[in-house]
């Protein structure tokens, strides 16, 4: 989730999520592709939909679930890419007033629940999408199309919004370890060799006799 307090991300490479992170961008990017389509679908359907009812005098009784159907899997299944940027609503009041650890520690949290909430949302989509496919459920309405469709990409999209979390949280997770391994390092590289300066005084200090014995 977005939360206001934007911190900026290391690489996936550093993190060591690489191959994961390429795997989630390219079902991202086609999710995005297929969202759009479907997106394009929906209003063209909604548009015969109106025409047809209020000009041609005709009947329709699959336009609006359709159209629904069609935005549901656009809205359930671009929820990762989305998620992906960073680009769901979030607040800035709280972030504003934290300091920056404090805000890291704030953004692992909230990722931590929001990754709690879709898994159960997923786990209870997959469970929906069990009973219409085996019970055979269908919509009410004349047309009535069977309901595993839009359960299935409710089960799809919120299975694909935890993991897209969970990568992030891992993600952030690994870089601070490395970030801190890194810092560590330094600092007893830094205490333990000797610097350039302290070395070449040294070496002055040795040849100072041998000039003034001259």
């Amino acid at each position: 989730m977005s939360h206001g307090f934007e911190l900026e991300e290391r690489p996936a490479a550093q993190a060591g999520t690489g191959l994961l992170d390429r795997v989630a961008a390219t079902v991202n990017r086609l999710v995005m592709v297929l969202g759009g389509v479907a997106l394009i679908a929906a209003s063209l359907v909604l548009t015969y939909s109106v025409v047809a009812r209020y000009v041609l005098k005709i009947a329709t009784d699959w336009q609006d679930e359709s159209a629904v159907f069609l935005l549901v899997g656009t809205t359930f299944l671009c929820a990762a890419a989305v998620q992906a940027r960073r680009g769901h609503v979030g607040i800035e009041a709280v972030a504003s007033l934290l300091s920056e650890r404090a805000n890291r520690l704030r953004l692992v949290a909230v990722d931590v629940m929001s990754a709690a909430f879709c898994a159960f949302f997923a786990w209870k989509s997959w469970t929906l999408f069990h009973e219409a496919w085996i019970d055979d459920q269908h919509s009410t309405s004349s047309w009535g199309p069977p309901l595993w469709i839009p359960y299935s990409l409710m089960a799809a999209g919120m299975t694909l919004l935890t993991l897209q979390i969970a990568l992030q949280l891992a993600r952030g997770l690994t870089s601070r370890q490395q970030a801190d391994t890194r810092a560590s390092t330094g600092s007893a590289v830094q205490g333990g060799a000797p610097t350039p300066g302290s070395a070449a005084d040294a070496v002055i200090h040795q040849k100072a006799p041998e000039g003034s014995a001259r």
